[in-house]
C-alpha cells in the first residue's frame, strides 16, 4: 500500500480539480484500490478492511476512510488510459533503477489471456456447458446450422501484456472484449514498452498468434527490434516448402530445433504465461465489473497491482521506506 501511494504521488496530481473538496488525494485513493484488488474485495469490503486498519490509513496520511462510492468514482477516473500510462511510465523507471528489466539479455515477451466475466462455480459452468450442447444440437436439427461461436466467447474480457521476462514487470497492457486475433494489438503493446525502457535494442518473443510478415517489418524496420515469432499461422504449404516472406523464413530456420530456440532466447517466452498465472492466482481470474468498460478498468487495476507487488518484492531493500527512498533517488538520476 505504501509503495502504491508513493508511486502514484510521482505520477498523478493530488486532485482532479482546484475546486475539489480535497478530502482525499488521488494517490491515497489509488493505494486503497490496490489493497482492494490484492485482497480480492469489493468496494464495500475494502472500506471495512480500512476501517479495521487505522495504521494503514495513517501511513498514507488518511484522516478518514473513503466510502465505497468514493472509491468507485475514483476508479472510474484513475483507471483511464492516460492515467494508467502515466503509472506504467513511472513503474518502468523504478524497474530500470532496480535492474528488473535486463532486456539486453532476456527478451520482451508478449501474449494475451482472457478472464471470467463473473464469479461462478465449476459445477455451474459444467451444467451450463451441458445445457448449451443440448440447445445447440436442437438448433442444428431444426435449422441445419451448427453455432460454433457462442455469445459467451464474444463477450470474454481479454488482456494482452508486454513484459520483461527477467523481472516479470509489465511494461504495457491492452484491454478489450472478445477472443479475437492477437496481431492487431501488437503495435500499441510493443511501441509503449519500447518507449518506456532505456535499452531500445531488445528482442521480442511471441507465439504464433503474432505471426505476420508485416509485424516483423514493423518491429525490425521502424523500431530496430529483433522478433522471435514461430511462422505457424495459417495453412502450411502443400509441397512442404518454407513459409512466405523473408523474415518468416528466417524464423523457420532459427526456431527449427530446441537448441537453437534456447540459444536465441525464445524459450523465455513462457515467462509471459507465468505472469498471467501470477495475476490470476494472486488477484483472481474473475472480474467484478458488470459492463465492458468496468471490466477493462478491472484488468488495468490487476496489471498495476501486479507491478506494485513485483517492484516491492524485487527490491533489494528489506523495508518499504528504504526502497522508496532509493527509488526516488534513482529515478531522479535517470531523469
Amino acid at each position: 500500500m505504501l509503495v502504491a501511494y508513493h508511486l502514484a504521488s510521482q505520477s498523478l496530481p493530488d486532485h482532479t480539480n482546484k475546486f475539489s473538496r480535497k478530502d482525499f488525494t488521488l494517490p491515497q485513493l489509488f493505494a486503497c484500490l490496490v489493497v482492494k484488488d490484492l485482497l480480492k474485495r469489493s468496494y464495500r469490503g475494502v472500506e471495512a478492511v480500512l476501517h479495521d486498519s487505522p495504521l494503514w490509513c495513517r501511513d498514507i496520511g488518511l484522516d478518514k476512510v473513503p466510502d465505497h462510492n468514493t472509491l468507485c468514482r475514483a476508479a472510474t477516473y484513475l483507471l483511464k488510459k492516460h492515467n494508467v500510462d502515466n503509472l506504467l511510465d513511472r513503474m518502468a523507471q523504478w524497474a530500470a533503477v532496480h535492474r528488473l528489466l535486463n532486456l539486453s539479455n532476456k527478451p520482451l515477451v508478449i501474449d494475451s489471456t482472457t478472464f471470467e466475466s463473473h464469479h461462478v462455480s465449476r459445477h455451474y459452468e459444467r451444467r451450463c456447458h451441458q445445457t448449451r450442447q443440448r440447445m445447440r444440437a436442437k438448433e442444428a436439427a431444426k435449422t441445419g446450422r451448427n453455432r460454433t461461436r457462442s455469445q459467451t466467447v464474444r463477450s470474454l474480457p481479454k488482456l494482452a501484456v508486454a513484459a520483461a521476462s527477467h523481472g516479470h514487470v509489465i511494461l504495457s497492457a491492452w484491454t478489450g472484449t472478445g477472443a479475437g486475433a492477437d496481431h492487431p494489438h501488437f503495435e500499441p503493446l510493443v511501441y509503449d514498452a519500447w518507449r518506456r525502457v532505456p535499452d531500445r535494442t531488445f528482442k521480442i518473443g511471441g507465439d504464433a498468434g503474432y505471426d505476420s510478415e508485416a509485424i516483423h517489418e514493423l518491429a525490425r524496420r521502424d523500431m530496430g527490434l529483433k522478433t522471435l515469432i514461430p511462422p505457424e499461422h495459417g495453412r502450411p504449404r502443400k509441397d512442404g516448402g518454407p513459409p512466405g516472406g523473408r523474415w518468416r523464413r528466417v524464423m523457420k530456420r532459427l526456431l527449427a530445433t530446441k537448441e537453437s530456440r534456447k540459444r536465441i532466447g525464445y524459450t523465455q517466452r513462457w515467462q509471459v504465461e507465468t505472469i498471467h498465472s501470477m495475476i490470476k492466482r494472486n488477484q483472481g481470474s474473475a472480474l467484478g465489473g458488470k459492463s465492458a468498460w468496468s471490466r477493462r478498468r478491472d484488468m488495468f487495476l490487476k496489471v498495476l497491482t501486479h507491478n506494485v507487488m513485483v517492484l516491492r518484492r524485487g527490491s533489494r531493500h528489506s523495508r518499504s521506506e528504504a526502497f522508496i527512498t532509493a527509488t526516488k533517488e534513482g529515478a531522479d538520476k535517470e531523469g
